[in-house]
């Protein structure tokens, strides 16, 4: 594993042992709070947040830190995240899941520099199964390099997930489609980080977000790329650190993957 995603995964790890699983199931009255509506944050989230952020200082202390929970205080951090050094830091991913003292949920940072993600990690912290990327240096799980693989090239096979884009009525009748051309369609678990290893592995073979919020895609989508995926707006446009505004993500597990699932909602 390559030595600066295997500090970033230290500093989870850390937190992970230290904050969010004493934490897990352990939640009090008042440990748990609305930032929006059906939107919740816990105080492991605030204090998970603060560990991961000191630690990766120590790593990088010229990168300033851009951490969910900060933004949601302060939203002007975003402004030039695709600039100079970043951190961007999810504390716990699936929080609602956590809150309610159920799995999956995940921890997830990544280093970016000028917009180009150089290197991330993803934590689970109940089972310490971790999967981290560094650019050019390939996408690892576990200690083991994951190799790309095509696995199943057909549509008809192809298994994948999709979050809440039934919301949105211009995206049903690409919805029917795709849900006759392909296998399974899978629900999100509400955890892209427990999804974007499912997504690097193979056992998926695409994935379908809306709401594409930096701190919930940028680390899985360095792994995903470094396992030879590919990730890119519903447009066709490629994903961007610092499109803060952009709605609609496609995930797949190869070009190819990708292009065949495109098609099919054009």
């Amino acid at each position: 594993m390559p030595s600066l995603a295997s500090s970033i995964a230290n500093v989870l790890l850390k937190a992970a042992e230290k904050v969010v699983m004493p934490r897990f199931r352990n939640l009090v009255e008042g440990d748990v709070r609305e930032k929006s509506p059906g939107d919740l944050v816990t105080i492991a989230d605030f204090e998970a947040e603060e560990m991961i952020a000191s630690g990766l200082a120590s790593l990088c202390p010229s990168a300033r830190v851009v951490g969910e929970e900060a933004c949601a205080r302060d939203p002007s951090l975003l402004n030039g995240i695709d600039k100079g050094e970043v951190w961007i830091v999810d504390p716990i991913d699936g929080t609602g899941n956590f809150a309610a003292g159920r799995e999956p949920f995940a921890m997830m940072a990544a280093y970016v520099c000028e917009g180009e993600i150089i290197a991330s990690c993803i934590l689970n912290p109940a089972s310490r199964a971790m999967i981290t990327a560094e650019r050019g240096h390939g996408a690892w799980q576990d200690g083991y390099r994951i190799n790309p693989g095509e696995g199943r090239t057909r549509p008809q096979t192809f298994t994948g997930i999709v979050s809440n884009f039934q919301r949105r009525l211009a995206m049903e009748p690409r919805m029917e489609r795709l849900a006759q051309k392909v296998s399974q369609v899978h629900p999100t678990r509400r955890c892209a980080g427990a999804e974007y290893p499912l997504l690097a592995s193979g056992v998926h073979d695409f994935a379908m977000y809306w709401r594409t919020l930096v701190w919930d895609h940028a680390a899985g989508i360095l792994i995903l790329e470094e396992a030879g995926g590919k990730a890119g707006r519903l447009d066709g446009s490629p994903y961007r650190v610092g499109d803060i505004s952009g709605e609609g993500l496609l995930l797949a597990g190869s070009p190819e993957k990708w292009d065949q699932i495109a098609a099919i909602l054009a």
